[in-house]
């Protein structure tokens, strides 16, 4: 920690249902004595930050449940900071395995001056092309958490369903725990994969692991980790520039989709990411699929500001699992270009479901209305209860193992639906 106030305390938090509570304190420190640590300085051709500050206290979790935490800081002088973890579950048999997407996090962390988007100038040109966790993040500590990843966590643990908690740097550095799950769940942005990553859900996928893909702009970015995961690494455009490009191309850091090795997403989670930024009603399209069961709505029923800020469609000339249905399809203006934004759901041959919701604010939909939501894109309650039966729907079906054995299979409709 750093602060110049003269004290702080450190308040653990784990996330879940509590009677409505969304979260437990499991354990406090005493008053921590301040200390002002020395300014981040962002190193070498890749510009990378790390803080390099010395340690302020340790915790002993071995007596935590597993499960997503929140520690929040208070110093004395009344700031107050977030800072997000992860304790990791050691098994996922029989259980729904949710996959926090902390490359994610890391990739827009400007703590320091430098994320993978801007540089201390705030130029992409002056970017970083690797960015480390040893450092906090920037802001409350905690937004990709609490925007796209704690209502999911919340609901998940209010329907009383057998969970296990990992990352996908950690599903990368040892897959084994995927081995088992009913599901793996991939919340509501989560942009950064290692192909090793992509390689171990696909294959959890063909062994009967259902997958739900709760967000767009899924496994976009192609990434290296160094540093037994606390280095994530990549060059985006400047590939070339990239040790892999000259060793493995496979591994070059940058789209899955573009060279010098293209591998579009969508031949994993059904759907292909296309634009930002957007803001547009979600359109149901098909209301007798059974993942709409008990919501009530009709064909052609919508829900304002569901589609944004990032959305994925279906893209018939991409690679695409086939038979998949499209379960909603939604008009939508991006960068002035007409398109739609599509839910959909298709079953692997193992009989594994893979759902996509096609919009990057499904999670947050769960708190549409609420004390909580952050009010940021004018989603009322209704989109809030529609998105929450969906997704109650979703994870109890996944819970009971591969989909394909106990829910009517997919039926292709791309053919109708796009021409």
């Amino acid at each position: 920690m750093s602060t110049t106030a003269p004290g702080f305390t450190v308040s653990a938090y784990r996330v879940g249902w509590y009677d409505g509570r969304q979260a437990r304190l499991v354990w406090r420190s005493g008053r921590i004595a301040g200390k002002r640590q020395a300014a981040p300085v962002a190193v070498g051709p890749t510009r990378t930050v790390h803080a390099n500050w010395e340690p302020s206290l340790a915790l002993d979790t071995s007596s935590w449940p597993e499960g997503a935490y929140l520690l929040r800081l208070d110093a004395a002088n009344g700031s107050q900071r977030w800072v997000p973890l992860v304790l990791r579950s050691t098994d996922a048999h029989g259980k729904l395995l949710v996959m926090h997407g902390t490359a994610t996090w890391q990739a827009y962390n400007t703590w320091g001056g430098t994320s993978l988007y801007q540089g201390e100038n705030g130029s992409y040109g002056s970017r970083a092309l690797k960015v480390s966790f040893d450092r906090p993040y920037a802001d409350e500590g905690a937004e990709k958490f609490l925007v796209y990843e704690r209502a999911l966590v919340v609901l998940a643990e209010r329907l009383g369903l057998p969970l296990a908690y990992t990352t996908g740097i950690d599903v990368h550095t040892d897959p084994s725990i995927l081995g088992g799950a009913t599901a793996v769940l991939s919340l509501g942005h989560d942009e950064y994969w290692t192909p090793q990553q992509r390689q171990f859900v696909t294959k959890a996928r063909d062994a009967g692991t259902n997958v739900a893909f709760l967000g767009a702009n899924t496994c976009f970015r192609r990434i290296r980790v160094e540093d037994a995961g606390r280095t994530v690494v990549c060059y985006k455009t400047d590939y070339r520039d990239d040790p892999a490009y000259m060793q493995d191309r496979a591994l070059t850091t940058t789209d899955f989709r573009s060279g010098p090795a293209a591998d579009p997403e969508s031949s994993m989670t059904g759907v292909l990411y296309e634009g930002y930024p957007t803001d547009a009603p979600y359109v149901v399209h098909n209301p007798d699929h059974w993942l709409f069961e008990g919501t009530g709505v009709h064909a052609g029923d919508s829900f304002d500001h569901l589609v944004g800020v990032e959305y994925d469609r279906v893209t018939p000339g991409a690679p695409t699992p086939r038979p998949i249905e499209i379960l909603a399809h939604s008009p939508l203006v991006c960068n002035g270009n007409h398109s739609h934004s599509d839910t959909a759901y298709y079953t692997a041959r193992s009989g594994a479901g893979v759902f996509a919701s096609g919009t990057m604010r499904w999670v947050e939909g769960l708190m549409a209305g609420g004390h909580d939501d952050g009010g940021d894109h004018g989603m009322n309650a209704r989109t809030a209860a529609f998105v929450t039966k969906v997704t109650e729907n979703l994870l109890n079906a996944f819970a009971q193992g591969p989909a394909a054995t106990h829910r009517p299979a997919p039926k292709d409709n791309v053919q109708s639906v796009y021409g």
